[in-house]
């Protein structure tokens, strides 16, 4: 009965005696340490089509995935409202020219009027005179001087105003006519602009809208890019954005080719965040691209900020509360160093016959 009892208690402790802790030893090699990020292929220059005007949209001129140049027709939009706004605006047009320069124009009335006072001015003006220089000759009566001088500063008067409403006249014609001109020249570019046309030299990825469908000023109608040149839109953690410069290497993995790697330049940083997201977007050039490329080919990207050709390393998953490690002595503070998914680089603290034991979960 004793043997028995001391068997029980002695198992325990030979169990837990056998049982071994994972042992490793820090290796020295290589290391990178990079940002990942979610990556979309898109096109260079990429952007949507808007219609500026209301309409029906009557033709589309091309096919998704027709390649086009800058300037070819897209869609064709039909309203009858600008063709008879611009008519509207050739007629005042017409007459603003007419009014401003025509034979029967307001300035030449006011002109004739004009001269007419003129001629009545000079007569007055010789009436007043002679009358004045017989009243400086005790000559004649004063009521009669009077009304001959009267006449004179009336006539002097009414020729001044002429003059005056002549040149504002010819200022109100003057803007009117302008603002003719500008009407028309208005109503000329919105007709054009129901022909949408392509900004770029490049490709047609999509077009929104069938034949018969209204069209209207705030959806897009149509998506137009490069067909030559894509880009890698990669969204980075707001907490790496700092460590990204211009230049660093990018790999890039395609979902749509399995796992082969692709070589990348960082070219952009968007300096917004999006807040739904909590990420910044960058942009990135193929190095090498592939030979045949989509938008909207997902994948991820990892962006290099820093390389070590050699350098002490150990697995992450043997340091504890971020910055020690367990050895024969017992737990020991490190300084860490460069880090990517699962090595760490170890700057002091332990070296290479340095035996460090895995952490009991």
């Amino acid at each position: 009965m004793k043997h028995s009892i001391l068997l029980l208690l002695i198992f325990p402790v030979l169990f837990s005696c056998g049982k071994k802790r994972e042992k490793t030893y820090p290796q020295s090699m290589p290391l990178t340490e990079s940002v990942y990020a979610s990556a979309t292929v898109q096109p260079d220059s990429l952007y949507q089509a808007y219609s500026i005007v209301m309409g029906i949209l009557d033709r589309v001129w091309v096919e998704e995935g027709d390649e086009v140049h800058k300037g070819d027709r897209i869609l064709q939009i039909t309203n009858t409202s600008p063709e008879l706004n611009l008519e509207n605006a050739k007629l005042a047009l017409q007459l603003a020219k007419e009014n401003y320069n025509g034979n029967a124009a307001v300035l030449h009335s006011i002109a004739d009027e004009i001269q007419a006072a003129e001629l009545k001015l000079q007569n007055d003006s010789v009436n007043y005179y002679r009358q004045k220089n017989l009243w400086d000759q005790n000559i004649g009566s004063k009521v009669e001087f009077d009304n001959r001088k009267l006449a004179f500063e009336l006539s002097q008067n009414n020729l001044k105003l002429l003059k005056k409403k002549y040149q504002q006249s010819k200022n109100e014609l003057e803007t009117q006519l302008r603002q003719a001109q500008n009407n028309y020249q208005t109503s000329l570019t919105t007709t054009e602009d129901f022909t949408i046309t392509s900004k770029i030299d490049g490709k047609v990825y999509a077009i929104y809208k069938n034949p018969g469908e209204i069209v209207n000023t705030v959806e897009p109608v149509a998506a137009v890019g490069r067909s030559d040149t894509f880009i890698v839109e990669l969204l980075v953690d707001e907490v790496d954005i700092v460590k990204l410069k211009l230049g660093q290497r990018v790999f890039i993995t395609l979902d749509s080719y399995n796992s082969r790697v692709f070589e990348a330049t960082l070219h952009k940083i968007y300096p917004r965040k999006d807040e739904r997201s909590q990420t910044f977007k960058v942009e990135a050039w193929f190095v090498d691209p592939p030979t045949t490329l989509y938008p909207g080919l997902s994948g991820e990207g990892n962006i290099i900020i820093a390389e070590k050709a050699k350098t002490l390393t150990i697995p992450k998953e043997f340091l504890i509360d971020g910055s020690k490690v367990i050895t024969d002595e017992g737990e020991i503070e490190v300084t860490l160093g460069l880090q990517n998914l699962d090595k760490v680089e170890i700057l002091s603290g332990i070296t290479e016959k340095t035996a460090i034991y895995k952490p009991e979960p």
